[in-house]
Protein backbone atom coordinates (compact mmCIF):
# COMPACT_ATOMS: atom_id res chain seq x y z
CA UNK A 1 0.00 0.00 0.00
CA UNK A 2 1.37 3.44 -0.83
CA UNK A 3 -0.23 6.75 1.37
CA UNK A 4 1.22 9.92 0.42
CA UNK A 5 -1.84 11.45 2.26
CA UNK A 6 -2.98 11.38 5.46
CA UNK A 7 -4.74 12.83 8.60
CA UNK A 8 -3.69 11.99 12.57
CA UNK A 9 -4.73 13.30 15.59
CA UNK A 10 -1.29 13.72 17.97
CA UNK A 11 -1.74 14.29 21.67
CA UNK A 12 1.50 15.57 23.84
CA UNK A 13 2.09 14.41 27.25
CA UNK A 14 0.87 16.21 30.41
CA UNK A 15 3.12 17.49 32.88
CA UNK A 16 3.58 15.98 36.28
CA UNK A 17 2.18 17.36 38.97
CA UNK A 18 3.94 19.34 41.68
CA UNK A 19 3.85 17.84 45.59
CA UNK A 20 2.93 19.07 48.49
CA UNK A 21 5.64 17.54 51.76
CA UNK A 22 7.21 18.08 54.69
CA UNK A 23 10.22 17.05 56.04
CA UNK A 24 9.93 14.57 58.86
CA UNK A 25 12.61 12.86 60.31
CA UNK A 26 14.03 12.15 63.72
CA UNK A 27 15.44 15.33 65.56
CA UNK A 28 14.21 17.22 63.12
CA UNK A 29 10.44 18.04 64.33
CA UNK A 30 10.20 21.24 61.82
CA UNK A 31 11.34 20.29 58.74
CA UNK A 32 9.87 22.54 55.92
CA UNK A 33 8.33 21.80 53.14
CA UNK A 34 10.17 19.55 50.40
CA UNK A 35 7.50 18.81 47.78
CA UNK A 36 9.36 18.60 44.45
CA UNK A 37 8.55 19.07 41.17
CA UNK A 38 6.48 17.24 38.80
CA UNK A 39 8.16 15.92 35.28
CA UNK A 40 7.81 17.43 31.51
CA UNK A 41 5.45 16.00 29.05
CA UNK A 42 6.84 14.21 26.17
CA UNK A 43 6.89 16.41 22.91
CA UNK A 44 5.31 14.72 19.38
CA UNK A 45 8.50 14.53 16.74
CA UNK A 46 8.52 14.03 13.43
CA UNK A 47 12.21 12.92 11.86
CA UNK A 48 12.85 12.45 8.21
CA UNK A 49 14.05 9.23 7.52
CA UNK A 50 15.72 8.21 4.15
CA UNK A 51 14.86 4.11 4.65
CA UNK A 52 10.98 5.67 4.67
CA UNK A 53 9.11 6.05 1.53
CA UNK A 54 5.79 6.66 2.42
CA UNK A 55 3.49 7.73 5.00
CA UNK A 56 2.05 4.49 5.40
CA UNK A 57 2.68 3.47 8.83
CA UNK A 58 0.45 6.48 9.81
CA UNK A 59 -2.24 4.79 8.18
CA UNK A 60 -2.08 1.71 10.90
CA UNK A 61 -1.35 4.12 13.74
CA UNK A 62 -3.00 7.38 13.43
CA UNK A 63 -3.22 8.53 16.85
CA UNK A 64 0.44 9.85 18.25
CA UNK A 65 0.64 10.10 22.01
CA UNK A 66 3.76 10.37 23.75
CA UNK A 67 3.83 9.36 27.42
CA UNK A 68 2.79 12.24 30.55
CA UNK A 69 5.68 13.34 33.28
CA UNK A 70 5.90 11.47 36.87
CA UNK A 71 4.83 13.70 40.07
CA UNK A 72 7.08 15.45 42.11
CA UNK A 73 7.63 13.59 45.50
CA UNK A 74 8.40 14.24 49.13
CA UNK A 75 12.12 15.10 49.83
CA UNK A 76 12.62 17.33 47.10
CA UNK A 77 12.44 14.67 44.33
CA UNK A 78 11.33 16.57 41.03
CA UNK A 79 8.98 13.79 38.61
CA UNK A 80 11.10 12.01 35.94
CA UNK A 81 10.40 13.68 32.58
CA UNK A 82 8.73 11.89 30.18
CA UNK A 83 10.67 10.78 26.69
CA UNK A 84 9.55 12.32 23.56
CA UNK A 85 7.69 9.98 20.94
CA UNK A 86 9.62 10.27 17.92
CA UNK A 87 7.85 9.27 14.42
CA UNK A 88 9.89 8.70 11.57
CA UNK A 89 8.12 10.09 8.14
CA UNK A 90 9.71 9.84 4.27
CA UNK A 91 11.94 12.79 3.41
CA UNK A 92 9.54 15.57 1.59
CA UNK A 93 6.62 15.50 4.04
CA UNK A 94 4.65 18.57 4.72
CA UNK A 95 2.99 18.86 7.88
CA UNK A 96 -0.56 21.08 8.04
CA UNK A 97 -2.58 22.25 10.99
CA UNK A 98 -6.02 20.25 9.93
CA UNK A 99 -9.26 22.57 9.52
CA UNK A 100 -12.29 20.44 9.14
CA UNK A 101 -14.30 23.18 8.28
CA UNK A 102 -12.11 23.91 5.09
CA UNK A 103 -12.07 20.03 4.35
CA UNK A 104 -15.38 18.49 3.79
CA UNK A 105 -14.23 15.84 1.53
CA UNK A 106 -11.90 14.25 4.04
CA UNK A 107 -12.39 10.60 5.13
CA UNK A 108 -12.41 9.56 8.91
CA UNK A 109 -9.50 9.36 11.11
CA UNK A 110 -6.87 7.13 10.28
CA UNK A 111 -7.90 7.10 6.74
CA UNK A 112 -5.91 7.54 3.90
CA UNK A 113 -7.37 10.58 1.91
CA UNK A 114 -9.10 8.64 -1.03
CA UNK A 115 -11.56 11.85 -2.41
CA UNK A 116 -9.14 14.38 -4.43
CA UNK A 117 -9.99 17.79 -3.05
CA UNK A 118 -7.90 21.54 -3.46
CA UNK A 119 -4.46 21.51 -2.74
CA UNK A 120 -3.95 22.06 1.24
CA UNK A 121 -1.31 24.41 0.87
CA UNK A 122 -4.23 26.76 -0.02
CA UNK A 123 -6.74 25.74 2.73
CA UNK A 124 -4.58 24.35 5.80
CA UNK A 125 -1.91 26.22 7.52
CA UNK A 126 1.40 25.01 6.67
CA UNK A 127 3.72 24.13 10.05
CA UNK A 128 6.69 22.69 8.46
CA UNK A 129 8.26 21.27 5.06
CA UNK A 130 10.45 18.56 6.04
CA UNK A 131 12.62 17.88 3.09
CA UNK A 132 16.23 17.36 4.21
CA UNK A 133 17.07 14.16 5.89
CA UNK A 134 17.55 13.82 9.65
CA UNK A 135 15.61 16.90 9.97
CA UNK A 136 13.08 16.95 12.64
CA UNK A 137 10.23 19.13 13.99
CA UNK A 138 8.30 19.47 17.28
CA UNK A 139 4.49 18.72 16.35
CA UNK A 140 3.36 19.14 19.91
CA UNK A 141 5.07 19.98 23.00
CA UNK A 142 4.52 18.26 25.88
CA UNK A 143 3.58 20.49 28.78
CA UNK A 144 5.57 21.33 32.05
CA UNK A 145 5.95 19.97 34.99
CA UNK A 146 3.58 21.50 38.12
CA UNK A 147 5.40 23.14 41.17
CA UNK A 148 5.55 22.12 44.01
CA UNK A 149 5.25 23.26 47.74
CA UNK A 150 9.05 24.46 48.54
CA UNK A 151 8.40 27.47 45.79
CA UNK A 152 5.73 28.94 47.86
CA UNK A 153 7.76 29.10 51.09
CA UNK A 154 8.19 32.23 52.60
CA UNK A 155 8.79 34.25 55.86
CA UNK A 156 5.21 33.99 56.17
CA UNK A 157 3.97 31.60 55.08
CA UNK A 158 5.90 29.02 56.36
CA UNK A 159 3.86 26.26 56.05
CA UNK A 160 2.34 26.40 52.36
CA UNK A 161 0.33 23.53 51.10
CA UNK A 162 0.49 25.35 47.39
CA UNK A 163 1.17 23.72 44.54
CA UNK A 164 0.72 24.12 40.76
CA UNK A 165 -0.72 21.27 38.65
CA UNK A 166 1.19 20.33 35.25
CA UNK A 167 0.34 21.72 32.05
CA UNK A 168 -1.82 19.81 29.43
CA UNK A 169 0.38 18.77 26.85
CA UNK A 170 -0.16 20.21 23.19
CA UNK A 171 -3.32 18.50 21.37
CA UNK A 172 -4.66 18.50 17.69
CA UNK A 173 -5.40 16.85 14.16
CA UNK A 174 -2.75 17.11 11.50
CA UNK A 175 -2.53 16.48 8.11
CA UNK A 176 0.61 14.84 6.53
CA UNK A 177 1.21 15.23 2.83
CA UNK A 178 4.06 13.65 1.03
CA UNK A 179 5.90 15.14 -2.38
CA UNK A 180 8.25 13.38 -3.84
CA UNK A 181 11.64 14.33 -3.81
CA UNK A 182 13.48 13.57 -7.04
CA UNK A 183 15.83 15.85 -9.32
CA UNK A 184 14.23 14.99 -12.66
CA UNK A 185 10.28 14.15 -13.43
CA UNK A 186 9.24 12.31 -16.10
CA UNK A 187 5.71 14.11 -16.95
CA UNK A 188 3.00 13.08 -19.86
CA UNK A 189 0.01 11.99 -20.91
CA UNK A 190 -1.15 7.90 -19.67
CA UNK A 191 0.39 5.05 -21.74
CA UNK A 192 3.42 7.74 -22.94
CA UNK A 193 6.06 5.17 -22.21
CA UNK A 194 6.93 6.95 -18.45
CA UNK A 195 7.20 3.73 -16.48
CA UNK A 196 9.56 1.84 -19.72
CA UNK A 197 11.77 4.68 -19.81
CA UNK A 198 12.52 4.77 -15.99
CA UNK A 199 13.18 1.26 -16.01
CA UNK A 200 15.69 1.03 -19.29
CA UNK A 201 17.57 4.31 -17.43
CA UNK A 202 17.50 3.38 -13.81
CA UNK A 203 17.66 -0.15 -11.63
CA UNK A 204 13.68 0.53 -11.02
CA UNK A 205 11.03 -1.92 -12.10
CA UNK A 206 7.78 0.00 -11.94
CA UNK A 207 4.99 -1.76 -13.88
CA UNK A 208 4.92 -1.82 -16.97
CA UNK A 209 1.69 -2.49 -19.12
CA UNK A 210 -0.05 -1.08 -22.25
CA UNK A 211 -3.03 0.23 -20.49
CA UNK A 212 -3.48 3.88 -18.88
CA UNK A 213 -3.08 4.26 -15.11
CA UNK A 214 -0.64 1.81 -14.70
CA UNK A 215 1.45 3.91 -12.14
CA UNK A 216 -0.75 4.37 -9.18
CA UNK A 217 2.35 5.86 -6.85
CA UNK A 218 5.42 7.87 -7.85
CA UNK A 219 8.55 5.64 -8.73
CA UNK A 220 12.00 6.60 -8.09
CA UNK A 221 14.55 5.22 -9.68
CA UNK A 222 18.57 5.64 -9.18
CA UNK A 223 20.95 6.65 -12.47
CA UNK A 224 24.31 5.67 -12.02
CA UNK A 225 27.34 7.55 -14.10
CA UNK A 226 30.59 6.32 -14.71
CA UNK A 227 32.11 9.17 -12.75
CA UNK A 228 30.00 7.67 -9.97
CA UNK A 229 27.89 11.27 -9.91
CA UNK A 230 23.99 10.13 -9.63
CA UNK A 231 20.41 11.57 -10.56
CA UNK A 232 17.18 10.32 -9.12
CA UNK A 233 13.95 10.47 -11.44
CA UNK A 234 10.49 10.00 -10.44
CA UNK A 235 7.79 8.83 -12.77
CA UNK A 236 4.65 10.63 -12.07
CA UNK A 237 1.55 8.70 -12.77
CA UNK A 238 0.10 9.68 -15.64
CA UNK A 239 -1.84 13.33 -15.99
CA UNK A 240 -4.87 14.45 -18.67
CA UNK A 241 -6.78 17.54 -19.56
CA UNK A 242 -8.18 19.24 -16.30
CA UNK A 243 -5.69 17.58 -13.78
CA UNK A 244 -5.38 21.51 -12.37
CA UNK A 245 -9.17 21.26 -11.23
CA UNK A 246 -8.09 17.62 -10.03
CA UNK A 247 -9.90 15.79 -13.00
CA UNK A 248 -8.75 11.70 -12.72
CA UNK A 249 -6.36 11.69 -10.10
CA UNK A 250 -4.53 15.59 -10.25
CA UNK A 251 -3.71 16.44 -7.32
CA UNK A 252 -2.06 13.08 -6.18
CA UNK A 253 -0.42 13.41 -9.04
CA UNK A 254 0.50 16.99 -9.63
CA UNK A 255 1.83 17.58 -5.81
CA UNK A 256 4.79 15.57 -6.35
CA UNK A 257 5.94 17.36 -9.63
CA UNK A 258 6.50 20.58 -7.28
CA UNK A 259 10.15 19.71 -6.33
CA UNK A 260 11.67 18.03 -9.43
CA UNK A 261 14.30 20.75 -10.55
CA UNK A 262 14.18 18.99 -14.15
CA UNK A 263 11.20 18.43 -15.68
CA UNK A 264 11.21 15.84 -18.88
CA UNK A 265 8.01 15.88 -20.63
CA UNK A 266 7.18 12.10 -22.69
CA UNK A 267 5.54 12.39 -25.49
CA UNK A 268 3.90 9.91 -27.67
CA UNK A 269 5.17 11.23 -30.92
CA UNK A 270 3.35 8.40 -33.04
CA UNK A 271 0.34 9.73 -31.66
CA UNK A 272 -0.74 5.80 -30.92
CA UNK A 273 -3.45 6.64 -28.78
CA UNK A 274 -4.85 9.10 -31.56
CA UNK A 275 -3.93 12.26 -29.77
CA UNK A 276 -1.56 15.06 -31.63
CA UNK A 277 1.83 15.08 -29.74
CA UNK A 278 1.76 18.74 -30.07
CA UNK A 279 -1.13 19.50 -28.59
CA UNK A 280 -0.38 17.06 -25.38
CA UNK A 281 2.75 19.00 -24.87
CA UNK A 282 0.69 22.37 -24.94
CA UNK A 283 -2.05 20.68 -22.13
CA UNK A 284 0.66 19.49 -20.14
CA UNK A 285 2.52 22.65 -20.13
CA UNK A 286 -0.98 24.59 -19.26
CA UNK A 287 -1.91 21.71 -16.68
CA UNK A 288 1.41 22.51 -14.80
CA UNK A 289 1.00 26.40 -14.86
CA UNK A 290 -2.50 26.33 -13.59
CA UNK A 291 -1.62 24.49 -10.95
CA UNK A 292 1.62 26.22 -9.62
CA UNK A 293 2.69 28.97 -11.99
CA UNK A 294 6.02 28.31 -10.80
CA UNK A 295 6.28 24.85 -12.64
CA UNK A 296 6.17 26.91 -15.96
CA UNK A 297 9.42 28.56 -15.32
CA UNK A 298 11.42 25.17 -14.22
CA UNK A 299 13.77 23.85 -16.41
CA UNK A 300 12.07 21.26 -18.92
CA UNK A 301 12.94 19.18 -21.59
CA UNK A 302 11.47 16.71 -24.67
CA UNK A 303 11.69 13.27 -24.98
CA UNK A 304 9.93 11.85 -28.56
CA UNK A 305 9.14 8.49 -27.29
CA UNK A 306 7.94 5.73 -29.21
CA UNK A 307 9.87 6.48 -32.71
CA UNK A 308 9.54 3.15 -33.48
CA UNK A 309 6.07 3.47 -34.51
CA UNK A 310 4.37 4.67 -37.83
CA UNK A 311 4.23 8.48 -38.49
CA UNK A 312 6.85 9.36 -35.39
CA UNK A 313 9.49 10.89 -37.80
CA UNK A 314 6.66 13.33 -39.25
CA UNK A 315 5.23 14.26 -36.20
CA UNK A 316 8.90 14.28 -34.79
CA UNK A 317 9.41 17.39 -37.84
CA UNK A 318 7.01 18.89 -36.98
CA UNK A 319 7.93 19.24 -33.36
CA UNK A 320 11.60 20.43 -33.67
CA UNK A 321 9.86 23.27 -35.73
CA UNK A 322 7.28 24.08 -33.10
CA UNK A 323 10.06 24.19 -30.60
CA UNK A 324 13.39 24.81 -32.42
CA UNK A 325 15.18 26.36 -28.93
CA UNK A 326 14.11 23.08 -26.69
CA UNK A 327 15.91 20.12 -26.26
CA UNK A 328 14.22 17.23 -28.07
CA UNK A 329 15.20 13.45 -27.37
CA UNK A 330 14.33 11.67 -30.23
CA UNK A 331 14.09 7.60 -28.70
CA UNK A 332 12.29 4.40 -28.50
CA UNK A 333 12.40 2.66 -24.70
CA UNK A 334 11.29 0.00 -25.67
CA UNK A 335 13.58 -0.98 -28.46
CA UNK A 336 16.71 0.97 -26.12
CA UNK A 337 17.10 3.41 -28.84
CA UNK A 338 18.15 6.90 -27.50
CA UNK A 339 18.86 5.73 -23.82
CA UNK A 340 22.38 6.83 -23.67
CA UNK A 341 21.58 10.41 -25.43
CA UNK A 342 18.78 10.82 -22.43
CA UNK A 343 21.32 10.41 -19.78
CA UNK A 344 23.96 12.32 -21.15
CA UNK A 345 21.57 15.51 -21.08
CA UNK A 346 20.79 14.26 -17.61
CA UNK A 347 24.29 13.96 -16.73
CA UNK A 348 25.10 17.32 -18.23
CA UNK A 349 21.92 19.12 -16.18
CA UNK A 350 22.98 17.43 -13.00
CA UNK A 351 27.24 19.00 -13.51
CA UNK A 352 25.26 22.59 -14.05
CA UNK A 353 23.05 22.30 -11.04
CA UNK A 354 26.00 21.58 -8.83
CA UNK A 355 28.13 24.59 -10.24
CA UNK A 356 25.52 26.77 -9.24
CA UNK A 357 24.73 25.77 -6.32
CA UNK A 358 28.94 25.88 -5.90
CA UNK A 359 28.83 29.13 -6.83
CA UNK A 360 26.11 30.35 -4.72
CA UNK A 361 27.63 28.71 -1.67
Amino acid sequence: MFVDRIKIHAKAGDGGDGCVSFRREKFVPKGGPDGGDGGKGGDIVLLTDTQTDNLVDFFYRPLLRAKSGQNGMGKDMYGKAAFDAIFKVPVGTVAYRYSPSLNNAASDEGRALETPIEPPVVKHEMLVDLSEPGQSFILCRGGAGGKGNTHFKSSRNRVPRQFTEGELGEEGDFLLELRTIADAGLVGYPNAGKSTLLSKVSAAHPKVAPYPFTTLNPIVGVIEFEDYKRLTVADIPGLIEGAHRNVGLGHDFLRHIVRCKLLVLVLDIAGSEGRNPIQDLQTLRQELDLYDPTLSRRPWMIVANKMDLPGASLNLRALEQRFPERKIVPMSAEKNEGIEALKELLREFLLQENKAIAHKV
